[in-house]
């Protein structure tokens, strides 16, 4: 009898301990790091940009709280994102030194290690969901332009006019580049200001599965020259996931995270240093980045669960919701 019972109980507490363990999902979200100030986000605008990120995390907490998958969360979570002007991703892109708005995004499975991208497109409404197609049905990781424009098209993807990504603030401020440009001989090619460098989103997610996923769009640095593609639709450099390790999402100057392989580099830390999460994130954003004057920030969950969202400029839009049932949308340090 005593037997019996000791057997009963250790199968309680494995499947109970199971159970919980089952339960867990956590997703994480940003809207860009950079000139983030409380001048610039100001107590009338501050509450639009709270709404639409909690807004963002609902969506995706909604499809993992039903047992849905972390790339189903990143991919809506994102295109949430994308369908608000407050952000430099979708309808709210900045322009190009021609006056155009030019999309890339990226989506990345941690199980399968696959991931799907594309940059410089025009038209295609949602461009997360363009990266998603291009991991799930085509054989290929990165596709760009014209061809990616076609590929969205013949995959059932929303095309639109390329006057929906509009907006009037954007344009404003590009006109404002173009001025001081012409004042200082500038031909366009050079680093921006901090001002122009701000709202490409992303998101993390792990789900009740064990699964991460990652993914990241963005309308690129505003000014861009011709053909210009930054880390957003780069995997490992802006976009990465990894079951055995974490999921990260980047945001920041484009060419640096790129030749840092910023999101790829905590993944191996974690692996092949032992290194925790937040010791990797925070070592690459306040040290090495920091240490070469790079303006940036990211965000990350691992396999256990556990996030972290550093960043080494004025401020970072982002936001993370979990199983346990807290949800936080910060912009600022701690507010």
């Amino acid at each position: 009898m005593k037997k019996t019972i000791v057997i009963l109980t250790f199968i309680f507490i494995v499947f109970g301990l199971s159970g919980q363990q089952d339960s867990l999902y956590v997703l994480v979200i940003h809207g860009g790091a950079g000139n983030i100030t409380p001048e610039r986000i100001t107590k009338d605008v501050k509450p639009a940009y709270v709404a639409k990120l909690t807004e963002s995390l609902q969506a995706g907490e909604e499809i993992l709280k039903n047992g849905g998958t972390s790339l189903d969360a990143v991919e809506a979570a994102v295109r949430v994102l994308e369908d608000s002007p407050l952000f430099n991703a979708g309808r709210g892109a900045v322009f190009t030194i021609d006056g155009n708005n030019e999309l890339d995004a990226s989506i990345m499975c941690g199980k399968e290690i696959n991931s799907g991208a594309v940059a410089s497109i025009t038209n295609v409404k949602n461009p997360i969901s363009a990266a998603r197609k291009v991991m799930e049905e085509s054989p290929h990781v990165l596709l760009i332009g014209k061809g990616a424009e076609r590929f969205s098209y013949e995959k059932g993807l929303e095309i639109v006019d390329p006057s929906y990504f509009f907006d009037q603030e954007r344009w404003d401020n590009y006109r404002e580049l173009l001025k001081r440009q012409r004042k200082g001989g500038d031909t366009g090619m050079n680093d921006p200001s901090p001002d122009d460098m701000m709202g490409t989103v992303g998101a993390v997610a792990l789900d009740i599965h064990g699964n991460l996923a990652a993914a990241t769009s963005t309308g690129g640095m505003s000014g861009k020259q011709f053909g210009r593609v930054g880390d957003s639709p780069i995997i490992g450099a802006g976009t990465y996931a990894n079951n055995k390790s974490c999921a990260v999402s980047a945001t920041g100057h484009g060419e640096y995270f790129i030749r840092n392989v910023v999101a790829y580099d905590i993944s191996a830390r974690m692996k092949y240093k032992g290194t925790s999460l937040d010791e990797a994130a925070n070592y690459i954003i306040n040290d090495k980045l920091k240490g070469l004057n790079v303006n940036g920030g990211l965000i990350s969950v691992d396999k256990e669960g556990n996030i972290t969202m550093p960043f080494n400029t004025s401020g970072m839009h982002r936001g993370f919701v979990n199983s346990e049932g807290q949800l936080e949308v910060k912009i600022f340090g701690d507010e």
